[in-house]
C-alpha cells in the first residue's frame, strides 16, 4: 500500500539555505531528508528538538546593547585582553 504524502513549502533566505544545504550534504543528507527527519522526531517525541525560551529581562537588555553596538559600530572592549580581564574580575566577585 502506498503512503500518501503532502508538500511543505518553506521560505528561507538564500544564504541560510546555501549554508545549511552544504552542511547537510557533508553529513550525507538532503534538505528534504533533514526536514522529514525533523518532523518525524517532533511527531515521535511530541516536542521540538531545540529548547525555545523567551529571553528574560537581562538577556533582552544584553541583546539591545549588542544591537546598539552594531548600529554604532562600537564595542565595549578595545581588545580581547579587556574582555578576559572583565571576565576574571566577574569571576572573583
Amino acid at each position: 500500500m502506498m503512503t500518501r504524502t503532502s508538500i511543505l513549502h518553506v521560505r528561507i533566505d538564500a544564504e541560510t539555505k546555501r549554508a545549511a544545504t552544504a552542511a547537510l550534504a557533508a553529513t550525507g543528507l538532503t534538505a528534504s531528508q533533514a526536514v522529514r527527519l525533523l518532523f518525524h522526531r517532533i511527531a515521535v517525541d511530541q516536542a521540538f528538538l531545540l529548547q525555545l525560551k523567551v529571553p528574560n529581562a537581562r538577556t533582552r537588555e544584553a541583546m539591545a546593547e549588542v544591537d546598539e553596538m552594531v548600529k554604532e559600530s562600537s564595542a565595549r572592549f578595545a581588545s580581547a585582553d579587556g574582555v578576559f580581564a572583565k571576565l576574571e574580575e566577574a569571576g572573583d566577585e
